[in-house]
């Protein structure tokens, strides 16, 4: 089988882990202290706040920004629920946007047109690695409203020269199994701003300062073991970067011009970090006509591993209004319905690019 995900992990991330293990310093300690400045230096910005998961680190940039009971915040629908659940933690009302169609991102003058009074930040999400246009941020900022990125799945990426993380008010990252860069569990925060990273630092300690807990927090810790892991991965970054590009060029070329197939869109300038490679099938064009979940099922017939990332939009959950709200984010709601996504990971060989490109072909009919 073709798996879809294959984290990439070797002995440098197991002697790491053995090491703090051997060393019965397990809480947080100097290795994550170790893991954030090497981080920091890594992106450019003046701070990082490791957490326990990318969903604490979206909570602790929302606080730290300022949102707290009633405020408005803007974000997509087509993500995954804690970008928009973490709203609803910190007590605040999740207002959707609808998605560009290319993209799949809301960029920051879709946020600033939907704009309220109301609003107190707005959430742009780098969906499947690939950066969101963050021009009109400032403009946004100017009416005092903050700017969040959520950067969970595209550690890696880069627009304009700039890494992700480093054109917003606070960033959140993510190091789950399933992401580019793996801990297991992990997280962190990235900011410019000294304030929104000490308010970061006190959330994830329970608000503590020395004896006194001085206001609510939660226990977002970041193991050492965890950091020891996430260090020796940073050092891997840029050549899982790689190998994912390399994987997804090699996957537009041969996927090129597949009748009812839209492939990922990257726009000039834009280094995509592919934490998914995700194409649209529509079944009305595509060869034999079949749909998305039955080009899935050919794919697994054909030993490869394929996903669905998001079926639903967060709209149509029940959280977030359910299916009453159906056709209130048409974009949205469409490409949830075609959206599949293909193995794109550092591991693949290239007998296993031309296994998943040829088993793709056949399952649509363009055989």
């Amino acid at each position: 089988m073709v798996e879809l995900i294959v984290p990439s992990l070797g002995e440098e991330e197991i002697a790491a882990a053995l090491d703090v293990l051997r060393s019965r310093q397990l809480a947080q300690g100097a290795i994550v202290a170790s893991f954030e400045s090497e981080f920091a230096k890594l992106l450019g910005v003046r701070h990082v706040v490791a957490v326990n998961s990318g969903t604490a680190a979206v909570h602790c940039a929302l606080k730290a920004t300022g949102v707290g009971e009633g405020d408005e915040v803007l974000t997509t629908p087509f993500t995954f629920a804690a970008t928009a659940s973490a709203i609803v933690m910190q007590r605040g009302n999740v207002r959707f946007v609808d998605i560009d169609p290319r993209t799949y991102n809301v960029d920051i003058e879709r946020y600033a047109a939907a704009a309220t009074p109301a609003t107190k930040a707005i959430i742009a999400v780098d969906l499947f690695g690939l950066p969101c246009d963050w021009a009109g941020a400032d403009a946004l900022r100017a009416r005092g409203i903050a700017v969040v990125e959520d950067a969970c799945q595209a550690i890696g990426a880069v627009r304009g020269g700039k890494p992700v993380g480093t054109q917003c008010d606070a960033a959140a990252f993510s190091f789950y199994a399933t992401k580019n860069i793996v801990m297991g569990e992990g997280g962190a925060l990235a900011t410019n701003d000294d304030a929104v990273a000490a308010s970061g630092r006190l959330f994830r300690q329970h608000g503590q300062v020395g004896d006194d807990f001085t206001e609510l927090g939660y226990n977002y810790r970041l193991t050492e073991v965890l950091a020891a892991i996430g260090r020796a991965q940073l050092h891997r970054l840029k050549a899982i970067t790689q190998a994912r590009r390399a994987n997804a060029a090699f996957y537009d070329e041969q996927l090129a011009g597949v009748p009812g197939v839209t492939l990922p869109y990257a726009p000039e300038g834009v280094i995509h970090a592919y934490h998914h490679y995700a194409v649209l099938i529509d079944k009305a064009t595509t060869p034999n006509r079949r749909d998305r979940d039955d080009v899935r099922s050919a794919l697994s017939e054909r030993g490869v591993g394929s996903g669905v990332y998001y079926r639903k939009p967060l709209h149509l959950q029940p959280l977030f209004g359910g299916p009453q709200r159906t056709g209130e984010f048409p974009v949205a709601e469409r490409v949830a319905a075609q959206v599949l996504s293909l193995p794109v990971h550092p591991q693949l060989s290239q007998a296993d690019r031309e296994r998943v490109v040829s088993a793709f072909k056949s399952a649509v009919g363009a055989v």
